[in-house]
């Protein structure tokens, strides 16, 4: 099955995500071992697409936070805890006659 979003097809995880945000994931993340000079670069050029799409930081954490309600349990690996049975003693108090 062949998955296209927005006429582009999606063949793994980082070509989902690179198509919802619009950029390449590098951009914002950097990559390892580049240069100061590529790292303002990189910086420069993620602050201009946030000065021309002032809504990406509230739609990318709309997605996310989606995405984490949807799949809480398998991130989180949740399992509800149970309380163990407790033994209760009897009362030593006796009634007043």
């Amino acid at each position: 099955m062949r998955a296209y979003i927005g006429g582009h097809q999606a063949v793994s995880v980082n070509d989902f995500i690179e198509l919802a945000l619009g950029t390449p994931v590098e951009l914002w993340l950097g990559v390892e071992g580049e240069s100061e000079e590529e790292r303002a670069a990189r910086l420069d050029a993620a602050r201009d697409i946030l000065d021309d799409n002032p809504g990406l930081p509230d739609d990318v954490t709309r997605v996310v936070a989606e995405v984490i309600e949807a799949h809480a349990p398998e991130l989180f690996n949740v399992v509800p805890l149970t309380r163990p049975a407790g033994r209760r003693r009897p009362s030593r108090k006796g009634a007043a006659a």
